[in-house]
């Protein structure tokens, strides 16, 4: 180990003190304790957390003496890691310090990347993508020669999803060349401390936790308007006024969205009433780049009042004065709303605020829920599951493609890192035998015979020139397929990427909103969607997929509590009135119970099962509890689900439910459903993608999503056939009841119920279920006749379930 400075350079203590600054005192911890293998430090939002992951890199590199790259860092976005360039250069050239500081993304020229590889600098800040792709060079071992420190910021969005997962198999191969390596592990937001602990260190060594002081408590409400919240929907448009005034009394205001098409149409409708010209952006994942880093630029610049967005502006970047943060919708998870709220002004001594605007009044609740969460501090969030392994096939083949490895070794290093801790060799093998043949039923085919065991029984790539293609396929992030979008000329500007879906849709003039304007589609050429300027019609909607979020199992349970309270002081009278009346009617539901309520309505059979189990979940109980009621005789006709219900429609009345929420019958009945689904195939082809069975890229062009869905459905079927127990096709059902079928939190709804299930039998519907079947009525039917429908329905429903003046 090199000789470390335990305190703080003389110079870096003058800078602060001319500053007028002085160390936090868990940034003194940092500091003192720099020589620890691992740490993980919590500290609130602009709590200096990057300055004290990096003090000791500076005062280590102070002398000049250090060759080489000395540290990583690592983000879950290219702007983080821009951002903290930005931030990290100020003191290093206002000091003089002869440190060389650059980022290294997917957006870094190949100029560029190639000197680094030749000549790294000092401190490299990167992502998970790109780290992954150096440690599969064969001159990686040179190029992290001497490398001391890395540091994971934001580490619990990482720890949250398979990039994670990738991170820590990239940190246990460079562990493994590096034996000194420290880890630092930063986070404003974690539910569970311990767990990521174990997630940073490397298996076994401790993890230290420093937890700094979390500072003043953030200033939180509810947005109260003069008009309710409507009685079903996302957009929140009846909100619009009030937002627009507090835009007016605020420096700089950040509006989240949920998904990118609601920011979308939220950006339309503000900017329509935005009659004083208020300078107001939107920013997405969907836009082209240009037009994000435009938008960035302004608001650190302090030109824009207002950034409509998404979780593209969730992390910890410093984007100047921002002195509100608004959440349209409710916020489905607490530990996402803190992070998000901590945007606000971002100093360690202020309060951060924010208001929360319910979109319609099943929100309400759940906003106050979720208010009441963050002024107690807790947060939310599920174990991790072990090590995802089309990851770890995905890792085999890019350690190969940096030369022979031992296997044996190789398992000792993965199983260091600690999402696959638990790994078994037996498992480790598998993925391994995928990788080099494809599996039993895909040996006989070249293009898997990827790797083959020397004669000293180490493993290489069968044929080295697939290092490319390997190198050209890495990533865990499944985009949706998308097509860009462009100005209709020779040389038109980029927009941004709509679905393919969504594209194919489209016909000439139909009209669309991208990056808060409205176009007209012309044509498809080369791949590309061709449109023109089209002001003053009214839009369709981009489909962007996005993330589609379900409300946390903490933050559903404290609703099922707060459902329970007598009365509802804190909640605006339009929604307790509401609560009131279902209590008299029916009953609310409750936590340990499931509530059942069955009605006629307009000449059909209703059943609501209030499950609060969230979105997938529910949609999975729908699918199933009718599948069961067909079986039944009870001729179930469809159904709608929500984060906090089910209901059902049929000819026949329900009259025992318990049949529906048998155990072993729901997974017989699952397994039954998924062998025919196209779930699975979808979930197949990002598994296969993933673990390198099936590649997106090829020499530069991308298979579109047909050609993409094309092949693995071939593959997915052949497997089927002649290799059910193949590797790829037990991760797909392991994704698939994780992820968007959530049978765990289906399991968890039954099982917290323990068989006490309460069945009402109603007369009429109740005014609790009357919101789900306006979701049923989302038909679309283009103009003001639709808009009259759902009027004239919302207000025939209202009148039946005893809501007309509510």
């Amino acid at each position: 180990m090199t000789d470390r400075p335990a305190l703080l350079d003389p110079r870096l203590e003058d800078w602060f003190t001319a500053k007028g600054w002085s160390l936090h005192p868990h940034q003194r911890q940092m500091l003192d304790s720099a020589d620890l293998p691992a740490q993980l430090l919590i500290a609130p939002t602009g709590g200096g957390k990057t300055m004290a992951g990096f003090l000791p890199t500076l005062c280590e590199l102070a002398d000049g003496s250090h060759k080489g790259l000395h540290t990583l860092y690592i983000s879950p976005l290219k702007a983080l890691a821009a951002d903290i360039k930005r931030n990290l250069r100020t003191p290093v050239e206002e000091i003089g310090l002869p440190i060389r500081i650059e980022d290294r993304t997917g957006d870094t020229p190949n100029t560029r990347k190639k000197r680094q590889r030749a000549d790294p600098p000092h401190i490299l800040l990167t992502t998970p993508e790109s780290l992954a792709l150096l440690i599969s060079y064969e001159d990686a071992p040179r190029v992290f020669q001497g490398l001391q420190r890395v540091v994971l910021d934001e580490i619990h969005a990482l720890a949250e999803s398979k990039r994670g997962d990738q991170l820590m198999l990239a940190l246990s191969r460079l562990q493994a060349m590096c034996p000194d390596l420290r880890r630092v592990g930063l986070s404003a937001t974690v539910d569970d401390p311990e767990a990521i602990a174990r997630y940073l260190a490397p298996n076994p060594a401790p993890c230290p936790i420093l937890m700094a002081d979390p500072g003043p408590a953030p200033d939180i409400s509810m947005l109260h308007t003069e008009e309710a919240p409507p009685w079903t929907g996302g957009g929140a448009a009846y909100s619009i006024p009030a937002v627009l005034k507090q835009i007016k009394q605020h420096k700089t205001t950040l509006i989240f969205h949920n998904t990118r098409a609601q920011a979308e149409i939220f950006f339309h409708n503000l900017w329509l009433a935005n009659d004083d010209a208020l300078p107001i952006g939107i920013h997405h994942g969907s836009l082209d780049r240009g037009q994000r880093e435009k938008v960035e630029a302004a608001m650190v610049a302090g030109q824009l009042r207002a950034v409509v967005c998404t979780g593209s502006l969730d992390l910890g970047i410093d984007w100047g004065d921002v002195d509100l943060v608004i959440q349209i919708g409710a916020p489905k998870n607490v530990k996402r709303l803190v992070q998000r709220i901590g945007r606000a002004n971002h100093r360690y001594n202020a309060p951060s605020k924010a208001i929360l605007v319910p979109a319609n009044r099943f929100e309400v609740i759940e906003c106050l829920a979720a208010l009441e969460a963050v002024q107690e501090g807790d947060l939310d969030g599920d174990a991790r599951p072990a090590g995802p392994r089309d990851v770890l096939c995905q890792h085999i083949l890019l350690c190969a493609c940096s030369g022979p490895f031992d296997a044996e070794a190789l398992y000792g290093e993965v199983t260091s890192a600690g999402p696959y801790a638990t790994l078994s060799r037996a498992a480790f093998e598998e993925c391994l035998t995928f990788c080099a043949t494809g599996g039993y039923a895909l040996r006989a085919y070249d293009r898997w015979q990827r790797l083959q065991q020397r004669p000293d029984g180490q493993w290489q790539l069968r044929d080295p020139r697939s290092a490319a293609l390997i190198r050209q396929n890495v990533g865990t992030i499944q985009d949706t397929d998308t097509l860009k979008v462009k100005m209709r000329g020779r040389h038109g500007a980029p927009l941004g990427e709509i679905e393919e879906g969504f594209a194919a849709s489209l016909s000439p003039g139909d009209t669309f909103l991208i990056g808060g304007q409205i176009v007209r589609y012309e044509a498809l050429r080369e791949m590309v969607v061709q449109v023109s300027r089209d002001k003053g019609r009214k839009p369709k909607i981009a489909t962007f997929m996005g993330t589609k979020f379900s409300t946390s199992t903490q933050l559903s349970q404290r609703i099922l509590r707060l459902l329970q309270q007598p009365d509802w002081p804190a909640l605006p009278s339009h929604t307790a009135d509401w609560l009131h009346l279902q209590r008299q009617m029916s009953q609310l539901p409750a936590p340990g119970e499931l509530l059942i309520e069955s009605f006629p309505h307009d000449g059909l059979a209703h059943s609501c099962i209030y499950g609060y189990a969230g979105r997938n979940a529910q949609q999975t109980l729908g699918l199933l509890a009718t599948r069961r009621m067909e079986e039944l005789g009870l001729a179930p006709l469809g159904f709608v689900a929500t984060d906090q219900a089910t209901l059902i429609w049929g000819l026949e009345p329900l009259t025992d439910p318990a049949p529906l929420f048998d155990l072993t019958t729901l997974e017989e009945d699952l397994d039954g459903w998924l062998s025919t689904n196209a779930l699975m195939k979808r979930t197949f082809r990002g598994v296969a993608t993933i673990a390198g069975l099936i590649q997106r890229n090829l020499q530069g062009q991308r298979k579109t999503g047909r050609q993409a869905t094309f092949s693995s459905d071939i593959l997915y079927d052949t497997l089927q056939r002649h290799d059910p127990d193949h590797l790829m096709l037990s991760i797909t059902r392991q994704e698939a009841l994780s992820g968007l079928i959530d049978f765990a939190r289906l399991r968890h709804m039954v099982t917290r119920s323990e068989g006490r299930i309460t069945h009402l039998t109603l007369e009429r519907i109740t005014p609790l279920a009357a919101p789900l079947l306006l979701e049923v009525g989302k038909v679309r039917i283009d103009g003001e006749a639709r808009e009259r429908l759902l009027m004239e329905e919302t207000a025939k429903l209202m009148q039946e379930a005893g809501l007309a003046e509510i």
